[in-house]
């Protein structure tokens, strides 16, 4: 009987028709953007590539931190990981497409990395140093091995997850999700780690920061957790979802994303003080070239947008339970993360002079498109959460949504 209802359940067309048409405009979406990336870069080639990595890492922390989250979930449980199980597990679909997407960055090794040629490494001692580790090959190495490992994790994970569906009293699947979630958690911030010094912090290779990896990751963990509210709110008015998501629901999600924002202001407030108070020329190089020329203005916005406004709002129990407040704080929150990332990465190619790449709306729009393509046609095919899980209320549920469909 609890199979039927299921299946009657994942039924619900009104749900169903919503996402399919949002693969659709996702879809073209995803196609214009890409067609104004090929013309971009035939109109400047300098200006493309570094406009296409802030895109692409956007999209990469979106589906990053996703995983963690389903790491998490899968790891300690919780409501809150139940009613976005799916969400979650949908947004890591996309990362074997952000890994073929990974070919444009390797192809603009060149104009993004100074460390990629031999003449300037041969009169760089410095350069000459990290050698070892920052050269083209190894570089292509990690980054194949970096998205093997995510993809093949997020694999396993919605390949048992889907499995439960059927048995859901299968001990031996739910032991492999914990077995494989607790040490992926760990293995996730080993590889962000190493991720985000390749692809980011290595533009500037003189410079290093130990929190650097760290501030990657939780800010992936902010991206997911905003994409992830977001979707869900907006599916709140279709069933069975407005009869599962309880007010309780939508307050823990408030918290996580508000926990996400404040450990990476923390974690970015603690670079900034660090190295300002040591005041080493080596290291004051990085925030110089982002303060100056305009750039701290948009410094100043982030810190404003991306941390106050949020944590205020967010601080408030009523912004919390109202779904449709938390919606636009997330909303401000996924945003912030792209204009972080164009502050992190942009003033390396025009220090000290303020610049918007237009073609990093171009890839935003463009891999973005794509990558919510791919999402909205897994979600569609599993639109329901994991209703026979003892913390959801199944039975109730179970009732309303047969007599809707029926």
């Amino acid at each position: 009987m609890k199979e039927q209802t299921m299946t009657r359940i994942q039924a619900d067309e009104k749900l169903i028709r919503r996402l399919q048409s949002y693969q659709k405009i996702a879809l073209i979406v995803g196609v214009l953007g890409m067609l104004a990336l090929v013309v971009g870069y035939f109109l400047g080639v300098e200006d493309f590539f570094p406009g296409y990595l802030i895109g692409w890492v956007f999209w990469v922390q979106v589906a990053l931190g996703a995983l963690v989250i389903l790491m998490i979930q899968n790891t300690v449980g919780g409501r809150w990981g139940l009613v976005i199980q799916r969400v979650v597990e949908a947004a890591t679909t996309t990362l074997p497409l952000l890994g073929v997407l990974f070919i444009v960055v390797i192809i603009g090794i060149p104009h993004l990395y100074e460390w990629s040629h031999a003449e300037v490494v041969a009169h760089d001692e410095v350069l000459a140093h990290k050698a070892p580790y920052l050269n083209v090959p190894f570089f292509i190495v990690r980054g194949v091995i970096y998205f093997v490992l995510w993809s093949g994790i997020a694999l396993l994970l919605r390949k048992w997850s889907l499995r439960l569906d059927q048995n859901p009293d299968d001990a031996a699947t739910r032991k492999k999700l914990r077995n494989l979630s607790a040490p992926g958690i760990l293995l996730f911030g080993i590889t962000v780690t190493f991720a985000s010094v390749d692809w980011m912090m290595s533009i500037e290779p003189h410079w290093y920061s130990t929190i650097y990896g760290m501030m990657f990751g939780v800010g992936s963990l902010a991206s997911g957790f905003a994409f992830s509210v977001i979707v869900l709110m907006g599916m709140l008015k279709f069933k069975p979802w407005n009869q599962i998501i309880q007010t309780l629901d939508v307050s823990d999600l408030g918290n996580w994303l508000l926990a996400s924002i404040m450990l990476w202001a923390y974690m970015a407030f603690s670079q900034f003080l660090i190295i300002w108070s040591a005041n080493l020329p080596e290291e004051t190089t990085w925030y110089l070239a982002r303060t100056k020329g305009g750039w701290q203005w948009i410094a100043l916005i982030n810190i404003f947008l991306h941390f106050f406004l949020p944590f205020m709002f967010l601080l408030v129990r009523g912004t919390k339970r109202a779904p449709g407040r938390l919606k636009k704080i997330a909303w401000l929150v996924l945003i912030m993360r792209f204009v972080d990332l164009l502050w992190m990465i942009y003033p390396a190619y025009t220090p000290e002079k303020l610049a918007f790449p237009w073609m990093s709306i171009a890839a935003w729009l463009g891999i973005g498109g794509l990558f919510l393509a791919i999402f909205f046609r897994q979600l569609a095919q599993v639109s329901v959460p994991p209703l026979y899980d003892p913390r959801l209320p199944v039975a109730t549920v179970s009732e309303e949504a047969h007599g809707h469909v029926s």
